[in-house]
């Protein structure tokens, strides 16, 4: 039988017992349709198998592609297991849960033994400005409400910039999280100039010393060059308050789009320099799989995801546990 057990291998944690095993529930909840999806899918490319042969090979290509891991992504891992069963001659069913988990482990981002909880951001030697790209719809307005939560919960110092002034909406929502979270926020009125919003958040943030000042952008991508222009000048103006900011460009992806995320991701990485990707609203998707494939193809880590709507639903993205609570 193919058995999806736990990963047994990794480093032990050094974090606070109930929290990581608060943190690995809300995980494992947060991801149960799209495991149940892909559990089903692969337990069904082995069965009545006792070895890895092409008949399998090919049920399980056509299992990953269904789960929305991409088709790049797809054929790499299955060329791995390939090269795999024929170095080592014979490879049985059972053994195939763990190949697929070591490929899966090698080719997503970020550290396999980062702290769960650990919301940090590069040491900048002053107020780190984080730029947040994405498009209309993805999660964008809530995902910076819950980073500023986190890292105030941290003891941060947090400004939110509400440069997304296309949207008399994003600022609204942005409002209601600063209130709600209690953080300072930038704001102009509806239509204004979204560059003069972010030179006004970094020299908040400066005057203020802010430890970290985060940055929302519009999400327009119906026309690219104007895309490319708008965030351009945005990084122009912010690197004359601060000379190196942006520190890092969020991209914040929906989850539950599955393919369409890449399209996106592929705009963006296209329109500015992108250094982190947040991926969200995992929790109401069986489409959860593109999580890889997204990594795999964009060579992006992948930094935080979104499995609910709660404040503490936005988790840091650690591969390891990542893959357990994919495959227990």
């Amino acid at each position: 039988m193919f058995n999806f057990g736990l990963f047994s291998g990794g480093k032990k944690k050094k974090d606070d017992p109930e929290r990581g095993v608060e943190k690995k529930d809300e995980l494992e909840k947060g991801l149960e349709k799209t495991r149940e999806s892909v559990f089903k899918k692969l337990t069904r490319a082995v069965a009545g198998k006792s070895r890895i042969d092409e008949e399998v090979l090919d049920n399980l290509e056509e299992a990953l592609i269904n789960s929305d891991v991409g088709v790049k992504t797809t054929i790499r891992i299955i060329d791995k297991i390939s090269d795999r069963v024929a170095r080592e001659k014979y490879l049985g069913t059972t053994e195939l849960n763990v190949i697929l988990k070591e490929e899966i482990a090698s080719m997503l981002g970020g550290e396999e033994d980062s702290s769960p909880g650990d919301f940090s951001v590069p040491e900048t030697g002053g107020p780190c400005i984080i730029m947040v790209v994405g498009v209309n719809g993805v999660g964008k307005t809530t995902t910076i409400g819950k980073l500023a939560y986190q890292f105030k919960k941290r003891g941060k110092k947090v400004i939110i910039g509400a440069a997304d002034t296309y949207r008399a909406a994003a600022i609204e929502q942005l409002e209601i999280w600063a209130n709600r979270v209690g953080v300072d926020i930038i704001k102009q009125k509806h239509g204004s100039d979204p560059a003069s919003v972010a030179y006004d958040t970094l020299s908040s943030a400066k005057s203020k010393e802010a430890d970290i000042a985060l940055v929302d952008t519009a999400g327009r991508l119906h026309n690219k060059a104007n895309l490319m222009n708008e965030l351009a000048k945005i990084k122009k103006v912010m690197s004359k308050v601060i000379p190196d900011a942006p520190h890092e460009v969020l991209l914040i992806l929906d989850g539950s789009t599955g393919q369409n995320a890449f399209e996106q991701a592929k705009q963006f990485t296209a329109a500015t320099e992108v250094t982190a990707m947040a991926l969200t609203k995992l929790d109401g998707t069986a489409k959860g799989g593109v999580v890889l494939g997204i990594s795999d193809q964009f060579n992006i880590p992948v930094k935080y995801i979104g499995v609910g709507e709660k404040p503490d639903d936005l988790l840091v993205f650690n591969k390891q546990e990542f893959i357990e609570s994919l495959f227990t």
